[in-house]
This record gives C-alpha cells, sequence and structure tokens, in this order.
C-alpha cells in the first residue's frame, strides 16, 4: 500500500513518526536542506512509518538507551511518496545520482513506508559527524568502502566508530 492509495495514511497501517517516544523528526524534504536545495514535501505529510518499521524504531531506541544513554536517533526521511520519488528521479536520471535512487517504475521502499534515512545527535543534542552528509553521493557514503576512506584520510576513526553505532541501533532494530 502507498501513500497514494489512501486520503490519509491509515492508523491501521501507519503511524506518525511523532508517536514514538525518544525520536527525533527532521524531515529533511521537508525543508530546502537536502540535495535538491528545494522543499520536495511541499503539500505532503510524510511523518508516517508502517507500524511495522515504528516497531523497528523503537528498538533501536531501546539499543541506544542501553548502549550510548543520552544519544538520539534522527529519521531525516521516512514515508516519501510516488510523486516526490518520480520528481526526484526526473532531477537525477541520467547522473551520477542516479544510482543513490530507486527508479520510482521500480518502485522505492520509502513509497510504502517500509525505509527511513537516520543518524544520530549525542547527549549534548549535537548531530554526530558520520564522515557525509544527508544525501552526500560520494564514495565517502559508501559503507563498503570505509576502510580504504580511512585509509586515504577521507573520513576519521570517529566517522566510523558513529557509522558503527548507528548500524548497532539499526541492526537491533531489524533494519538492513
Amino acid at each position: 500500500m502507498r501513500i497514494e492509495d489512501l486520503a490519509q495514511p491509515s492508523a491501521t497501517a501507519f503511524r506518525r513518526l511523532e508517536s514514538i517516544a525518544g525520536l527525533v523528526v527532521d524531515l529533511r524534504y521537508a525543508t530546502a536542506n537536502n540535495f535538491d536545495g528545494r522543499v520536495l514535501y511541499a503539500g505532503f505529510d510524510c511523518g508516517w512509518l508502517r507500524h511495522e518499521a515504528c516497531a523497528g524504531l523503537e528498538l533501536a531506541i531501546a539499543w541506544l538507551a542501553r548502549h550510548r544513554p543520552g544519544w538520539r536517533l534522527v529519521v531525516l526521511d521516512a514515508l516519501r511518496p510516488q510523486r516526490v520519488q518520480e520528481a526526484i528521479w526526473h532531477d537525477v536520471a541520467g547522473t551520477p545520482a542516479a544510482l543513490y535512487f530507486a527508479d520510482p517504475a521500480r518502485g522505492s521502499i520509502h513509497s510504502y513506508g517500509m525505509a527511513v534515512d537516520v543518524t544520530l545527535r549525542d547527549a549534548h543534542g549535537r548531530e554526530l559527524d558520520m564522515g557525509s552528509g544527508f544525501d552526500e553521493m560520494t564514495l565517502r557514503s559508501h559503507p563498503s568502502l570505509e576502510a580504504q576512506q580511512l585509509a586515504e584520510g577521507a573520513i576519521t576513526r570517529d566517522h566510523i566508530a558513529a557509522r558503527e553505532a548507528l548500524r548497532g541501533a539499526m541492526t537491533a532494530g531489524g533494519f538492513q
């Protein structure tokens, strides 16, 4: 079920992100603070995920509470309307950035409310530096290249430690 299939996300299938205790919501596509430099979610309420994904976020938050007290999980993107996925694809098709987005003809799991983009804030409320920014479409953003990027000085051990904390929390929540 996609958001376009509903007039408003249903409480039977979807849950509001704001209902999750301890979660920070900062939807970047609802602002110009994203790769496209423009608001992509104008007119859309995208602060939703399917119940299953929300349950995973709650497990990730619990993991953080045990392993990194005071740290907060921050959602940067969640439910993405198909029309927004199409607009993004229009901007990136035929460019190297296309590797980072699903072709809307194939579909994105964001459009089904089962994908989430996240980062972390430390106990002082500062967003952790992961070594690459949200929507940064460079080699620095590839987890499989971390050792190479570290050796080349593109990222640091602190970046890797922050990424490992995020991966630990999300793995605990059942995310891949």
